[in-house]
């Protein structure tokens, strides 16, 4: 038996580093902790049938990511009295809107958790990993570089004794700039980008907002790109090639630049309705976005992190063929419908607004694999 679900999740302020926040929800007869979920519907997609789950039990709205983020498997209860496996995936859900009521209101509870209370309250062994699994704290809670250093120092000292001439050591050494800060700040400002991208994707009155808030998370990755460009020129010791580090800002720079491209297509063209299509694409620049934000505290410890990076970096490759399949299918289905009866020209215009806007969404993602395949480079170099 096959089921499909959503992980529905917030991020609680704009740190790159920020908590993360699970959604849960009763079960309306064991009223054990759950994330919401149901059977594939005809006609829709997994994860559009896992949104649509997510507004009929939990009463929310967002953006589901069409790459599951994995599955779980457990026992369900028939009205026949047999208990039976079922397979569930699971798709990341980014939450945008709470409704204030909803299908299920009266039959369900929800509540916010934190990663780990989430984990706890589940009882499903795989869903609790699941869960563990998408925030990955213990790896954001990497150290400084100060504290390799120190690391090292205490190593000598349990050895040799040596730990205050080690210190002194330590204090000639020149400073290595601060650019695993810097990386992180811009993680942040592509997991702002990209959530303001899905918010403007779902349409509504605030498009301008929206568009206005790309445009200044824009202007912010400007900012942090030169910043780093600098620090390179001044510092002496730098953790990776300098050519590594220039390009992996600058790659990342390019991200949002393409976001902001994609919201000056909405501006220019003056579009309101966005295609179920483009909406996925948004979606998975959302989870894309995130797992970024999750990779750049990684770098500090590279060498012991490369497995973890290395996972990282694969979903985001998956991402994209992913994203070049829905942007495929959801050109050929608008040129369909743009296609006037015996093959003649329909409504031209519609579909060359269309065809721009795809494009310009797949170019955003297609950035987000040229970020997998940089810190691809440094895990070979330096794992």
């Amino acid at each position: 038996m096959r089921q499909i679900a959503v992980l529905p999740y917030r991020t609680i302020g704009p740190a790159v580093d920020a908590p993360i926040q699970i959604l849960l929800i009763t079960s309306r007869s064991t009223r054990r902790w759950v994330i919401p979920k149901g059977g594939l519907m005809k006609g829709l997609l997994p994860h559009a049938a896992a949104a649509a789950e997510a507004e009929e039990e939990a009463g929310v709205l967002g953006a589901a990511c069409p790459v599951p983020l994995g599955s779980y498997r457990y026992r369900k209860q028939r009205a026949s009295g047999a208990s039976v496996w079922a397979d569930v995936d699971v798709f990341p859900f980014a939450v945008t809107e709470e409704l204030d009521s909803w299908d299920e209101q009266h039959q369900r509870e929800r509540r916010w958790f934190s990663l780990a209370d989430a984990a706890k309250a589940v009882d499903e062994e795989d869903l609790r990993a699941l869960i563990r699994s998408f925030g990955a704290r213990e790896f954001r809670a990497a150290a400084s570089p100060a504290r390799l250093i120190g690391a090292m120092a205490d190593r000598m000292a349990d050895k040799t004794g040596i730990n205050t001439m080690f210190a002194w050591f330590q204090k000639l050494l020149p400073q290595q700039g601060n650019f695993f800060d810097l990386f992180e700040q811009q993680a942040a400002t592509l997991v702002a980008g990209a959530d303001a991208l899905a918010r403007l994707a779902q349409g509504g009155p605030g498009r301008a907002q929206h568009i206005r808030e790309i445009e200044e998370r824009e202007h912010d990755a400007d900012n942090i790109t030169r910043e780093v460009l600098q620090t390179v020129r001044r510092t002496f010791l730098t953790p990776f090639d300098r050519s590594a580090i220039t390009s992996l800002i600058t790659t990342m720079d390019d991200a949002i630049d393409e976001m902001q491209q994609v919201a000056g297509a909405v501006n220019l063209y003056e579009v309101s309705e966005f295609e179920p299509e483009m909406r996925d694409m948004a979606a998975i620049i959302v989870d894309a976005a995130r797992l970024t934000a999750e990779i750049m505290p990684l770098l500090r410890k590279i060498a012991d992190n490369g497995h973890r990076l290395h996972e990282l970096t694969e979903r985001l490759v998956r991402m994209e063929g992913h994203a070049d399949e829905i942007h495929a299918r959801g050109l050929k289905r608008v040129f369909k419908e743009d296609t006037g009866p015996n093959g003649k020209t329909g409504d031209a215009l519609h579909f060359i607004v269309r065809q721009e806007m795809f494009k310009r969404l797949e170019r955003v993602v297609d950035r987000f694999e040229d970020v997998a395949n940089e810190i691809d480079g440094l895990v070979i170099d330096h794992a």
